[in-house]
Parts: structure tokens; sequence; C-alpha cells
């Protein structure tokens, strides 16, 4: 007996269109969303998770130093992303990204002579040790108008530079970030106060 090609091909399409075939497509795709759903919830959860992880520490934190726990966790999200583990190109360790020289002084500033660089990774720490830096920083320029900008340049490329720029720019803000030479430092300012105050400047 001869197969007639035509009518296979008919009943095959016919088959795959039937109802029930469609509902059992329609149930998979269903079960596929559901469960790309789940997933994307619970990145978002872990996510979350992160980002809040450390609230009462970073209160905490910004009480003894002074400085505003929304601004220190501004800067850790954009030095970290609240990754504990964070390494940096230069040496920077931790949620602040704080460099081994800064967390000496810290430690000698607070009288801590067991620390020891490996103890940045701890998330008390670091916000500590790196809190107490921008807290300093932030005391360095609080005769300006706005010292913010000025004393996140002294944290992110240090207060030689800080005092460079400051210098050709006088006491303006927004003229002290057109002196700023470095790009990153400049894009670092700007994404910190962006989180800070819901707007770059």
């Amino acid at each position: 007996m001869q197969l007639d090609m035509d009518e296979v091909s008919e009943t095959t399409y016919d088959e795959r269109m039937s109802p029930v075939s469609r509902q059992k497509a329609l149930r998979i795709l269903y079960a596929n969303l559901v469960l790309a759903v789940l997933i994307v919830s619970l990145f978002a959860l872990l996510f979350l998770r992160r980002l809040h992880r450390y609230d009462g520490l970073i209160f905490e934190t910004g009480q003894a130093y002074g400085v505003d726990p929304r601004l220190i966790s501004s800067v850790i999200w954009v030095e970290s992303r609240f990754r504990v583990d964070r390494v940096g190109k230069a040496g920077e360790i931790g949620l602040m990204q704080v460099t081994p020289a800064a967390a000496q002084e810290w430690a000698t500033e607070e009288g801590n002579a067991l620390f020891t660089v490996l103890d940045l990774f701890e998330p008390g720490v670091n916000i500590r040790a790196g809190t107490w830096y921008l807290g300093r920083a932030l005391q360095r320029w609080s005769d300006r108008p706005d010292p913010l900008p000025f004393a996140l340049a002294e944290y992110n490329a240090g207060r030689s530079n800080a005092l460079r720029w400051s210098r050709e720019s006088g006491p303006d803000s927004k003229a002290f970030m057109m002196a700023i030479t470095y790009p990153t430092t400049r894009r670092y300012i700007r994404d910190i106060l962006k989180r800070f105050r819901g707007r770059a400047d």
C-alpha cells in the first residue's frame, strides 16, 4: 500500500493543531511563565536582602561618626554594590572599598592595635573604617557651601588631588566638578549624589 504524502502532512498538521495539543502547549507556556516569574522574584528578593542586610550597622555607624546613613549606603552601592568580597584594582577592599592605608589610619585613631588588612572583609570593620574616612573628609570641607563633592573627591581620588582641584575652582561645587581632571572621579561623585539626593549635580 502506498501512502499519500499530502495526506500524511495534513494528518500531522491537524494533530499538531488539535484543541488537545493546543491546550497542552498553552499549559507548558503558562508553566514556563510561572517559573520565570518565580526565578525573577527570587533574584529580586536576594538582591533586596543584600541591599538592606547592613541597614542597622550603617545607621549605627553613621550616628557614631556623624555621617548621614543614606550617604554611607550610596557610597557602598557605587563602590561595591554591597559585595563584601569586592577587591579594587588599587587594592581597595570590601563594601566601602577602603584602602589598607586609610584603614590603618582609622585603626590607629581608634586605638585598634590588633587590626589587620584582612579585617576589611568583615562588614562591620569595613563600614566603620570607610565611614570614619568619609566623615573626616566631610569635616575637612565643612567650610564649603556644599562640602559633599569635595569630600567625595577626597574619598575617591585622595586628599592631594582634591586640594589641587579646589585650588583651581575655589569654594563653588559646580566649578570644582569642572576642575576635576579624572572623568572616573567626576562620574563617581555624580553617581553618589544622584543616589543620595535623587538628582545629579
